[in-house]
């Protein structure tokens, strides 16, 4: 079992707990604008926030990658125009929220007291692959892979 290092340190280990997901197959730049909303959120607050988006009644401001992104309705508790519904990123963010809460309960934290400190969305590595063509050519397509990390606080 490898030992991941976590990007945010010096916790107190006895009222933080930590949860990552390792090289998962979701769209970085979606995943990044989920996990920077979800940012000072409480679990609950975060949870039902990322239920909303999955069943796409909840848009997410998409703040830095937002080129021809249309606006949405609702957006306005994040004062911001530029919104989508990112699914999968928020189905994955939901489950590794989901282990560390149960990572909480584990240390015997407080769920309903807990917030998110810190939460993100890092680039982890490239797989490569080749579609041949004729005359002896190839196309590459890559997909890119993230690593994500939430960290729980009680207060």
């Amino acid at each position: 079992m490898p030992n991941f290092g976590y990007s945010i340190t010096g916790l107190d280990k006895d009222k933080t707990a930590v949860a990552s997901g390792r090289d998962l197959k979701v769209s970085p730049k979606n995943t990044r604008e989920v996990t920077n909303t979800l940012k000072g959120m409480y679990l609950e607050q975060a949870k039902r926030f990322l239920e909303g988006v999955i069943f796409m009644k909840q848009p997410v401001p998409f703040k830095r990658h937002n080129k021809k992104v249309g606006h949405r309705r609702g957006m306005k508790q994040f004062k911001w125009a530029a919104g989508r519904y990112p699914e999968k990123s928020a189905r994955i963010v939901y489950e590794v929220l989901s282990n560390a809460e149960a990572n909480a309960e584990y240390k015997g934290l407080d769920t309903e007291r807990c917030r998110i400190i810190h939460a993100a969305a890092m680039k982890a590595r490239t797989i490569k692959r080749y579609i041949e063509r004729a005359h002896g050519r190839s196309t590459p397509y890559y997909d890119s892979l993230i690593h994500v990390e939430i960290v729980l606080m009680e207060e």
